[in-house]
């Protein structure tokens, strides 16, 4: 807990402006960002603090860490990982506590912090209000997002072929827009089978959360399983407008050391975690 909340505050301290959010820390000409450690060390301390769940009481101090983190992420204008970090602390809660009215408590408080974020942030407006009418600010703010459909539509089903497409034309091209560029020169078959073998991703996480025995081992599974589900959801659903766009990588596919790395331990845990609820099985 100590350490997952020394990064999220040392990215408003300490990080530089990215694309708008600052959420990046440089030591010794290595970046990173503190907000991708903080979702492994987020899940680790959850499963450890729901684990122990009897009462409402037990709920007060996961309460405070998940409110922290989600308050420096929005000053960062990091809102995708804000919304990955809200997505696995109300799945983690469900399934150790299996109340659905902490659930329902949980989306109000997020709801009233959504509008609250829109009336004291203008990088929130500015992101609703390109998703709300695209094409009004096509040269300009909802740029990014129009290129994206252009290079999507211009594949087809099938793509140009590789290197046979235009995927310069598309901003952020090798980490938030990597879907459009793949989809563009492979075709929308090809992205389908990406988002398919993510959440297969997702479906053995879980199994293993219900294999295993050890209530630590399931939490932990599932708070995986769920970030994973959550970046593609998010990811996907912004470069193609269903949802207003927040910059996170495609797990395992985007351009991003940090980004890879935590996804690598993610699943090397979870891996340990079926061997085990296979022993059981």
């Amino acid at each position: 807990m100590a350490i997952l909340l020394i990064l999220m505050a040392s990215g408003s301290m300490l990080g530089k402006e990215v694309n708008g959010s600052k959420n990046w820390i440089s030591v010794a000409g290595y970046s990173f960002q503190p907000s991708e450690f903080g979702k492994l060390l987020l899940v680790a301390y959850l499963a450890s603090a729901f684990r122990k769940y009897k009462s409402f009481i037990n709920l007060i101090e996961p309460a405070f860490v998940v409110l922290f983190c989600l308050g420096f992420l929005v000053i960062q204008k990091d809102l995708g990982s804000a919304l990955i970090f809200f997505s696995i602390s109300i799945t983690m809660l469900y399934i150790a506590t299996s109340k659905s009215k902490y659930i329902w408590i949980c989306g109000i408080l997020f709801a009233v912090g959504c509008i609250v974020s829109y009336k004291l942030f203008g990088h929130v407006r500015l992101r609703v209000m390109i998703w709300q009418d695209l094409w009004k600010y096509a040269n300009n703010q909802s740029y990014q997002v129009v290129q994206s459909l252009f290079a999507i539509a211009s594949g087809g089903l099938f793509g140009s072929g590789l290197g046979l497409g235009f995927p310069n034309f598309v901003p952020v091209r090798t980490t938030d827009f990597i879907f459009s560029a793949i989809c563009e020169e492979m075709g929308m078959l090809v992205g389908l089978g990406i988002i398919i073998f993510q959440f297969l991703l997702f479906y053995r996480c879980m199994r293993a959360a219900v294999f295993v025995e050890n209530k630590f081992s399931r939490l932990i599974a599932v708070g995986y399983g769920t970030m994973f589900a959550t970046q593609v959801l998010v990811i996907v659903g912004g470069v193609v407008n269903m949802i207003p766009l927040t910059g996170i990588t495609l797990p395992l596919i985007s351009y991003g050391g940090s980004s890879m790395l935590i996804s690598f331990c993610a699943l090397g845990i979870v891996q340990k975690i079926s061997e085990d609820g296979n022993n059981y099985e």
